[in-house]
């Protein structure tokens, strides 16, 4: 592999890991009584789904800028 498309391939990695991270509260999880655990769990999985098509705009941003003008 060319060492720009690993240096492209990196950042899109990155990039999805730093979306996931921000998008799901983690800090809740912990902090939870135990009576609502497995409610939070159903919303962490929603909001990993919903995450999944900005992830997925931004990985064809970054492969095309030329379809954000």
């Amino acid at each position: 592999m060319e060492p720009l498309k690993k240096k492209r391939v990196k950042t899109l990695i990155l990039l999805a890991i730093i979306w996931f991270a921000i998008s799901i509260p983690l800090p809740f999880l912990f902090n939870v009584p135990k009576e609502s655990t497995p409610q939070l769990l159903t919303l962490v999985q929603i909001m990993g789904v919903i995450s999944v098509p900005f992830v997925v705009l931004g990985i064809a941003w970054t492969l095309k800028p030329e379809l954000t003008q």
